[in-house]
C-alpha cells in the first residue's frame, strides 16, 4: 500500500526538501503540494491523502485552523496531520493537538525519522513524544482560566479504560501501560482503541488532551 502525503508549507524550499526525502521512499508518495493552509485544505478535499505534512505559521490560513477544519470534516475521516515546527517548544504545539492533529515533527528532522514518523501517522498511530505530552501538562498548570471540565464523555467508560486512558495522558506507551497493570501490550493497546472509539477521539493525541480537559488526570 501507497501512503499519500499532501505537504503544507509557505516556504518552497521546505516542501521540495521533504518531497525529495518522501519521494526517494519506496511506499510513499508525495500527491499534493500547498503554500498555505486554505490551500491544503482544498488539496486534502481534492486528493484524500493519508497524511498531511502541516506548518503552523502560514499566510490566508494558519495551519491550526487548517487542521481543524481537515479533522472536522467528514469526508476526510481517516486523513491524518502531523504539525511541522521550528522547536519543540513552539506555542502553538498544544492548540495543533487540540485542533486533532496526530502529533508533530521538527522541521530539522532526520531523513529515517521522517520516513517513520510518515508511516506511523498513516498507520493510525500517533506521534506524541514525552516532550509534547509534557507540553500538554504545562498547558493546563499554567493558570490559564479554563472552563469546567466535562466528564459526560468519561462515562462512556469501564473503570479499566478510564485507568488506560490516565496512564496514556502520563505519557506511558502500550507496553509501560500493560507492565504496569499486569496486562499484556496487545490487551493494554485494545483497551487503548477502546477508550478513543468511546470517548470519539482520532488518536492518543486526542486521548491525552481529553484527559486533561475532562478532569481525568490533574497537572
Amino acid at each position: 500500500m501507497t501512503i499519500r502525503v499532501v505537504l503544507a508549507d509557505d516556504q518552497a524550499l521546505v516542501r521540495a526538501g521533504f518531497r525529495a526525502l518522501l519521494e526517494r521512499t519506496d511506499g510513499i508518495d508525495v500527491v499534493g503540494e500547498a503554500a498555505d493552509g486554505a490551500a491544503a485544505v482544498a488539496i486534502a478535499r481534492e486528493t484524500v491523502p493519508d497524511v498531511v505534512l502541516m506548518d503552523v505559521r502560514m499566510p490566508v490560513l494558519d495551519g491550526i485552523e487548517a487542521t481543524r477544519r481537515i479533522t472536522a470534516d467528514p469526508s476526510l475521516q481517516d486523513v491524518r496531520v502531523l504539525v511541522l515546527t521550528t522547536f519543540e517548544v513552539d506555542e502553538y504545539v498544544f492548540e495543533a493537538l487540540r485542533a486533532g492533529a496526530s502529533g508533530f515533527l521538527l522541521k530539522d528532522v532526520e531523513p529515517d525519522d521522517l520516513r517513520r514518523a510518515v508511516r506511523l501517522v498513516a498507520d493510525g498511530q500517533a506521534l506524541l513524544s514525552p516532550s509534547v505530552t509534557r507540553r500538554v501538562i504545562a498547558e493546563f498548570s499554567g493558570g490559564r482560566p479554563r472552563n469546567p471540565p466535562d466528564r459526560s464523555r468519561l462515562a462512556r467508560l469501564t473503570d479499566r479504560e478510564r485507568e488506560v486512558m490516565a496512564l496514556v495522558a502520563r505519557g506511558l506507551t502500550n507496553h509501560e501501560i500493560g507492565g504496569r497493570l499486569f496486562l499484556s501490550p496487545a490487551t493494554a493497546k485494545t483497551h487503548v482503541n477502546r477508550a478513543m472509539t468511546k470517548v470519539g477521539a482520532r488518536d492518543r493525541a486526542q486521548l491525552v488532551v481529553l484527559a486533561y480537559e475532562s478532569g481525568l488526570v490533574e497537572p
